[in-house]
């Protein structure tokens, strides 16, 4: 093995140091901007190599202890090591950096970045379950980083506490029924009133199964939810606890409820105040007509109901739009909200135009972004046009790219951008943009 000394630049978005060696990038797994390190080259590429740290000769100040003593084992998390503060600046020199490479576009002015909790935030996750005879039994967590294997992890520091303190007990259980080794994954979904487990079984539960799930439900204060084959299988283990699962949008006025296999952000507290954020930056006026594209349940689209006209949601899944219309009638929104199921990523300019005229829009969409959404807007004669775009992204290459569209074919103006960060220790980017036309 040859160690060689190298000078870190900056961090990608897997929280590797990057270096240069002879003009090729070094990645440095562990290693943070503005250090010194020791490494051992561990894969070369064509384009890139790959380095083990193995001693930190000149650390960053912005370098911190992980709390967690699982971290650079477990894959949950990647920048513990990291300030939290300077994970959001990295993550603010990610979106920066996109917007002018990718759309070359630059905001009028940086937004602030949106802070929340950065432990125990985590109130959505997978996790992986596997019978590990040389590990002694169960074991019921995320996966290894950069591997396969489920991590031997005892606690969550991101997790809320109630959950992290489930992971032994989870252990404890899946080990005790009639087939350990077919339990795959339990997924975790923490509602305003309750936490539903959600059990991927690949046998039929005996009723001794059933027994003790439901003895795991009292002890811990859960509702199961069970999956033995495709997602149209999911329901509660007790019926009486299909509607239990919601979260609450107090400013609004709001409780959403929603099924754990359907989509929701992963960080209630950040979630409240991106929309509260969302809605003030788009300047919404009591006589306006908004629409909400790829609104999924209403996240956005029901606090809308309550301070626009009217507000339009529009989303791919039929399952959601209808549990959305479902939630605007149970909080009286029902005249004030329409909902359409469409697949947004193959739409164009005669569709937006039969919607009518919209005064303001919202954009929410994954991770492939809305390009045929941008180049309908852009396509749009200029009396025809939103006044002003709010665009919510996680991931900043498709925001950039749909960017770039609004700015150089719609003519419309960047006023603003900035980050969230709504998954803290993790390399991923939330972010908002605000478009004027």
């Amino acid at each position: 093995m040859t160690l060689e000394v190298f000078d870190i630049e900056s961090l990608d978005l897997e929280a590797r140091g990057i270096a240069r060696r002879e003009g090729k990038v070094v990645f440095v797994d562990g290693a943070l901007p503005g250090e010194k390190v020791l490494a051992s080259i561990s894969r070369q590429k064509a384009t890139y190599d790959t380095a083990r740290l193995e001693r930190v000769l000149k650390p960053s100040p912005q370098r911190t202890e992980p709390p967690c003593p699982y971290f650079g084992v477990c894959g949950g998390c990647a920048m513990q090591h990291l300030e939290p503060a300077a994970q959001v600046a990295v993550k603010q020199r990610v979106l920066e950096d996109a917007l002018g490479h990718i759309g070359k576009v630059q905001p009028a002015m940086v937004l602030p970045p949106l802070h929340g909790p950065t432990f125990g935030y985590r109130y959505r996750a997978r996790l992986s379950v596997r019978h590990v005879a040389k590990k002694g039994g169960v074991l019921v967590g995320f996966r290894e980083r950069r591997g396969s294997y489920v991590a031997d992890i005892r606690e969550c520091k991101v997790l809320p506490p109630h959950v992290s303190g489930m992971l032994l007990p989870l252990r404890e259980l899946i080990g005790s029924l009639s087939r350990p080794d077919r339990f795959p994954q339990i997924e975790v979904a923490v509602g305003d009133r309750t936490t539903a487990l959600l059990l991927r079984h690949m046998e039929a539960l005996t009723p001794s199964d059933v027994a003790l799930l439901r003895e795991f439900a009292a002890r811990h204060d859960v509702t199961w939810w069970l999956q033995s084959k495709g997602p149209e299988t999911v329901r509660p283990l007790d019926a009486e606890d299909a509607d239990k699962l919601a979260y609450a949008l107090p400013e609004f006025g709001l409780r959403m409820p929603y099924r754990p296999t359907d989509f929701t952000q992963v960080n209630h507290a950040i979630n409240r105040t991106l929309i509260s954020k969302a809605i003030g930056l788009l300047d919404v006026q009591p006589e306006d007509r908004v629409a909400d594209l790829f609104c999924g349940l209403g996240n956005f689209t029901l606090p809308l109901a309550t301070r626009a006209a009217s507000a339009v949601g529009v989303e791919g899944s039929s399952a959601l739009t209808e549990r959305a219309m479902e939630a605007a009638r149970r909080h009286g929104l029902e005249d004030k909200t329409r909902f359409a199921t469409l697949n947004l990523f193959e739409v164009d300019v005669q569709w937006l135009r039969d919607l009518g005229r919209f005064d303001r829009v919202l954009i929410d969409p994954p991770r492939e972004g809305a390009e045929s959404v941008a180049r309908a807007l852009a396509a749009l004669a200029p009396a025809e046009r939103p006044r002003r775009i709010v665009y919510v992204s996680c991931s900043p290459a498709t925001l950039a790219r749909d960017a770039g569209i609004l700015v150089h074919e719609g003519g419309y103006s960047l006023q603003s951008a900035g980050v969230i960060n709504m998954f803290p220790h993790t390399g991923h980017v939330e972010s908002i943009a605000v478009f004027d036309a």
